[in-house]
């Protein structure tokens, strides 16, 4: 377990159809978050451009090169560890991944993780989402990244929030802060974002780490907010509410062991 505690931000945005105009809002942000500190900023999923589905398979090439390299010099510039939230990469015929990367402050690429929980739901008022029809789900395969001065980051997306089998497999390899990159939807997030972030962090006594899309994306898609950091044993130490902005919080490698000290549930499991 990594020993020094640190400053971690996350990035609460309304990401748009203009890739130039999010990453230069997303720069906005991650500055802000820099001068305050912060030693790890993440950012919400589909950070770089939240549109259409058509658009999204048309522009996946630009849009992945152009973020990729947005993350790893600005990593670099700050001199930061940077999880890059999601955004679309190319994958089989007119479709893509739904990824999530962390950078160093050197502006490597340490890890990335593609989405493998899809959402494809219908909701009230006839709202439906069929991610799976341009989204190429990625290995089942628990993405990791540890080193001594972030700790174990557990690398999920969004949906990834509603399996909690994930979130266990992600701490038996080592994680310590689940990362949860999201655009919840409004119609759910009212009523399940904060328990279901609560409960990640409670039943894996993690922390997690939650930045997130709000407020309208074009004329019909709404998004929840409440970024969030929640603390391993379930406090919500960092809210950024319904507006765009950023929120942080320290992480502290002590109350991890503090809390897992007070209640050794991880040891206790009798199925594996």
């Amino acid at each position: 377990m990594f020993e020094t505690k640190y400053k971690a931000a996350v990035v609460q945005m309304n990401s748009q159809t203009r890739l130039d105009q999010n990453l230069d809002q997303a720069y906005i942000y991650i500055k802000a978050a820099v001068d305050q500190g912060a030693r790890i900023v993440g950012l919400p999923e589909n950070f770089a451009f939240l549109g259409g589905l058509s658009m999204r398979i048309e522009h996946g090439d630009t849009i992945a090169e152009e973020t990729s390299v947005f993350l790893s010099e600005t990593a670099r510039e700050f001199s930061i560890y940077l999880m890059g939230g999601s955004y679309p990469v190319p994958a089989s015929v007119n479709k893509v991944y739904n990824r999530s990367t962390l950078y160093d402050p050197d502006g490597k690429e340490l890890i990335h993780y593609d989405k493998i929980h899809l959402f494809d739901v219908s909701l009230e008022r006839d709202e439906t989402y069929n991610e799976s029809a341009y989204v190429e789900a990625g290995k089942a395969e628990p993405a990791v990244y540890a080193d001594d001065t972030i700790g174990g980051w557990g690398l999920s997306v969004c949906y990834d929030l509603r399996f909690p089998e994930y979130y266990r497999a992600l701490v038996d390899r080592g994680a310590e802060i689940l990362s949860i990159p999201s655009a919840f939807t409004y119609t759910t997030g009212r009523d399940h974002w904060s328990p279901l972030l609560r409960a990640r962090a409670i039943e894996n006594t993690s922390y997690v780490f939650a930045p997130a899309q709000t407020g309208l994306h074009g004329s019909n898609r709404e998004t929840w907010g409440h970024a969030m950091i929640v603390d391993p044993w379930g406090e919500v130490i960092a809210d950024a509410g319904s507006e765009p902005g950023i929120v942080c919080a320290t992480i502290d490698p002590a109350r991890i062991r503090e809390v897992r000290r007070s209640i050794p549930s991880l040891n206790h499991r009798r199925l594996k």
